[in-house]
């Protein structure tokens, strides 16, 4: 049998009101290269219960003690055969088309990473219509700290070729907030890095405990971060120092504004005058991409099903401006 694309990796940790959602989002999935890990951190609600009903269509691993997001993330990938690692969340969930869309940008590009495109939702799952979007848009950058876009950045949204994520080392177990940034360091010369504008791939879904709604953890991520990068930790050295520097500059940016507007006025001024000069550089990219424009947008038909793209066609691409 041969090695499925896709290896969906979905860390859960007290998440029994929500992981049936997760799980279900992922067997929909219409693409036959695929196979589901879920990890459970030893929850102590029903977690384990639901997940047990799902049977052999899972590959089901209960750790025995709590140890942490990351190390959930890293017990499932090295169990994971696909050529690419999806890592979503027990409280989100993918759009029916995810994987379509996912294997139409590997078939034509094969990148190392693919950063898809989040929709934000509150209670109970939104319905989608019949049959997947007709076309795919997205950019395409050498590398993930050439990107000229913004990004929302969850752990739900990142697609990673699974030999690249191998020798970043995998998830830092040291690390839970500004986890998905810590990984993306680690990943940055990793090779061709592609942005889904639409459709949306990930469903992320907004309640009480969130962790993006704690606001200090996440400055001191940022801290936590940046002391890394001092030290040398992260790959490229110095011909990547001032990509880094622009986009830590932006990561700084706005933790400090949303620091200071939630209550950590002291914190987010801190963070921001000890690293003004990223801060600075962060805004003069913006202004030199606002001014020369950003990299084109491309646009990708996307089949309903496989039958519809003969053997030895392919799909073809076109470039917009923006």
């Amino acid at each position: 049998m041969s090695e499925p694309l896709f290896s969906i990796v979905i860390a859960c940790y007290n998440h029994e009101n929500f992981i049936r959602d997760a799980v279900e989002s992922a067997l929909r999935q219409q693409h036959p290269g695929k196979e589901i890990i879920v990890v459970d951190d030893a929850s102590g609600d029903g977690s384990a219960e639901v997940l047990k009903s799902f049977g052999q269509s899972i590959i089901f691993e209960r750790l025995p003690v709590n140890r942490g997001a990351a190390a959930a993330r890293n017990h499932g990938a090295s169990a994971a055969k696909g050529k690419y690692l999806i890592f979503l969340d027990g409280d989100d969930a993918l759009t029916p088309w995810s994987l379509k869309v996912y294997g139409r940008i590997i078939e034509e590009r094969s990148p190392k990473l693919i950063l898809g495109r989040s929709s934000l939702f509150y209670g109970d799952l939104p319905t989608f219509p019949a049959g997947p979007p007709p076309k795919i848009r997205f950019v395409e950058y050498a590398t993930f700290f050439d990107k000229d876009r913004p990004w929302v950045y969850n752990t739900s949204s990142l697609v990673v070729e699974r030999a690249a994520f191998r020798d970043a080392g995998g998830w830092s177990e040291d690390i839970f907030y500004q986890d998905i940034q810590d990984l993306l360091n680690k990943l940055c010369v990793a090779g061709g890095t592609n942005i889904v504008l639409a459709p949306e791939t990930v469903l992320y879904r907004m309640h009480s405990t969130n962790a993006v709604r704690q606001i200090a953890p996440f400055i001191e991520g940022i801290h936590k971060l940046l002391t890394k990068a001092r030290r040398g930790a992260y790959p490229g050295g110095r011909a990547v120092r001032t990509k880094r520097a622009v986009w830590f500059g932006g990561l700084i940016f706005y933790w400090a504004k949303e620091g200071m507007r939630n209550g950590h006025f002291l914190d987010g001024l801190k963070l921001i005058f000890t690293n003004w000069w990223m801060v600075l550089l962060a805004i003069l990219r913006r202004a030199i991409a606002w001014i020369t424009g950003r990299r084109a947008i491309e646009v990708l038909t996307l089949q309903p099903n496989a039958t519809e793209n003969p053997v030895g066609s392919h799909p073809r691409t076109v470039t917009e401006h923006s």
